[in-house]
């Protein structure tokens, strides 16, 4: 799929404008017919992903995200920064999440400052299901908020009511851990900070 380079200047320049895992304002929310164009059903097992952004200057957590696997394919990105004109977004879920939207997106995060770490857990059907259904009915998270409101979503769910309520990006990380069956993918970068290498351009 490809898009014009002035789109592509644009939407790095808006990207630009955030601070990557900081905090972003409420963007303008897609419609029903908008979301259900861009619905993505991934032949993979139903699982979650949480997505944590590491400050490679000191280990610490900037950013939490969850990706979700379940009757369709999306990423829960609360209080989030990254968009992208094909990913629609109602409150923080950003809808056709699909392999090459992915790619993007840890693209976007895994900066010479940032590294990406993934962590994969397979869950039943219903899991999924209603971890999607409690995602889309957050809507948009508070500043600094990411990681606190992924652990109440997460506490809500068979399997992980232990999970412990928590601010911090990466004692959420260390608690995803302790689940039997997780797999974790590691995405490093040394792409500048001003994004200025990203192309919207990418294949599924």
């Amino acid at each position: 799929m490809r898009f014009s380079s002035v789109l592509c200047r644009a939407f790095v320049l808006m990207a630009g404008l955030v601070v990557l895992g900081a905090c972003a304002q409420p963007t303008p929310q897609a419609g029903p017919v908008e979301i259900a164009q861009a619905r993505h059903v991934s032949s993979a097992p139903p699982s979650l992903t949480l997505v944590t952004s590491i400050r490679n200057a000191d280990d610490s957590g900037a950013h939490s995200a969850l990706i979700i696997n379940g009757p369709e394919r999306v990423v829960f990105n609360p209080a989030g920064s990254w968009r992208h004109p094909l990913a629609p977004e109602r409150g923080d879920v950003h809808y056709g999440f699909t392999p090459g939207m992915e790619n993007w997106f840890f693209n976007y995060h895994a900066r010479i400052t940032y590294r990406i770490k993934a962590q994969t857990l397979e869950v039943p059907p219903e899991v999924a299901a209603q971890a999607l259904a409690l995602a889309q009915q957050v809507g948009s998270v508070g500043p600094a908020r990411c990681t606190l409101s992924i652990a109440g979503l997460l506490r809500q769910l068979p399997g992980f009511e232990d999970f412990p309520m928590t601010w911090r990006p990466r004692k959420a990380e260390r608690a995803f851990d302790a689940y039997p069956g997780v797999v974790t993918r590691l995405y490093v970068d040394d792409s500048p900070d001003d994004w200025s290498d990203l192309d919207l351009e990418f294949n599924d």
